[in-house]
C-alpha cells in the first residue's frame, strides 16, 4: 500500500508568545508538521528565530492577515484595508466592504508580510494560507494570493478542497459565489500552484475530539483516489493575553493535548500516513 502523506498545519504562529509555544511543543511532542505565522503580530518576530532555532523540521509559512490586528504599513498607505482607528476590520465588516478593497493596497501588505517573515528567518515561507480563509473569499484575492505564491515559488493551501463542505462556494463572501467559484477554478488551472489534495477543516470546537480526529484519520486511510492531505488546527497554551485577542482560546488548549497524545500517532503508523511539511509535497 502506497502510503498517504499528512500535512498537519497549525495556524496562527505569533499570536501570542503561549501560543507560539504551544505550537512548538505539538510539533516537538506531537504530530505538527507545519504552521503558518501572523507577521502583523509582534510576537511573530520574536518567536519566529525559536522556531528555526529550535524546530528545524517544522515548515514555516506566512498566514496572510487581513483581519486581525494592525497592518505593517502605514494605515495612511493602505486606508482600503483599515477602520478609522488604523485597525484591519474583523470578519463581518469586513466581508461588507470586500467591494471597495484596493487591490494594489492588498498586495503591497501581504507582500510586506512576507518581505519581514524572510527577513525573520532568512527564508522565503513554504506555503501560504490566510487568516478567517480571507485570500479565498473573493476571485480578486484569491488571485492576488495565487500570484504571491508564483513569485515565490510556493504552495498554498486549498480549502476549497474540503470534503467537509457541503459547497466550495461557502468559502466566498461575494454577492454571487456559483458564477465566482468558476472564477476561482480558471485562476487555479492558470497559476497552477501545489497543494494537498484534501484540506480537513472540521478539528476544530466541538469538532476537536479524539473521536474525531480517529475518524479522519481512518477517512484519510480509505480515500482510493487522494494521497495528500492538510489537517488544519490551533493548539497553544492558553493564558491571559489569548483569551483578550481571540475567540478561540481555551479549546486550543484540547487540540494540544490531542495533537500530543502518542494513540494519535501510533494510529497514523497503523494506517501508513507519513507526516510531511509543504516542503514534501
Amino acid at each position: 500500500m502506497t502510503p498517504k502523506k499528512l500535512i498537519v498545519n497549525a495556524d496562527d504562529y505569533g499570536h501570542g508568545k503561549k501560543l507560539s509555544e504551544g505550537i512548538r511543543l505539538a510539533h516537538l511532542q506531537g504530530i505538527v508538521t507545519s504552521t503558518t505565522a501572523m507577521m502583523n503580530w509582534p510576537d511573530a518576530v520574536t518567536d519566529l528565530p525559536l522556531a528555526v532555532r529550535d524546530c528545524p523540521r517544522l515548515g514555516l509559512g506566512v498566514h496572510l492577515v487581513l483581519t486581525s490586528g494592525k497592518p505593517l504599513l502605514p494605515a495612511a498607505e493602505v486606508p482600503s484595508l483599515v477602520d478609522a482607528n488604523g485597525f484591519f476590520r474583523r470578519p463581518d465588516p469586513f466581508g461588507a466592504t470586500l467591494p471597495q478593497l484596493n487591490l494594489a493596497e492588498v498586495a503591497a501588505e501581504w507582500h510586506a508580510q512576507v518581505d519581514l517573515f524572510k527577513q525573520v528567518t532568512g527564508r522565503a515561507p513554504d506555503h501560504l494560507d490566510s487568516h478567517h480563509h480571507v485570500s479565498y473569499t473573493s476571485p480578486a484575492l484569491f488571485e492576488c494570493m495565487l500570484s504571491l505564491a508564483a513569485e515565490l515559488n510556493c504552495p498554498i493551501r486549498l480549502p476549497y478542497a474540503d470534503p467537509a463542505a457541503s459547497n466550495p462556494s461557502e468559502y466566498l463572501w461575494t454577492a454571487d459565489p456559483v458564477r465566482d467559484y468558476a472564477h476561482i477554478l480558471e485562476s487555479l488551472k492558470r497559476h497552477a500552484p501545489s497543494h494537498p489534495q484534501v484540506f480537513w477543516s472540521s478539528f476544530y470546537d466541538e469538532g476537536a475530539t479524539l473521536a474525531h480526529l480517529t475518524e479522519l484519520i481512518e477517512r484519510m486511510a480509505a480515500e482510493n483516489g487522494p494521497r495528500t492531505f492538510e489537517l488544519m488546527c490551533h493548539p497553544a497554551l492558553p493564558d491571559d493575553f489569548l483569551r483578550q485577542v481571540s475567540d478561540y482560546s481555551d479549546k486550543r488548549g484540547e487540540e494540544l493535548a490531542l495533537l500530543t497524545d502518542p494513540r494519535v500517532k501510533a494510529l497514523l503508523a497503523e494506517n501508513a500516513i507519513d507526516l510531511i511539511s509543504f516542503a514534501g509535497l
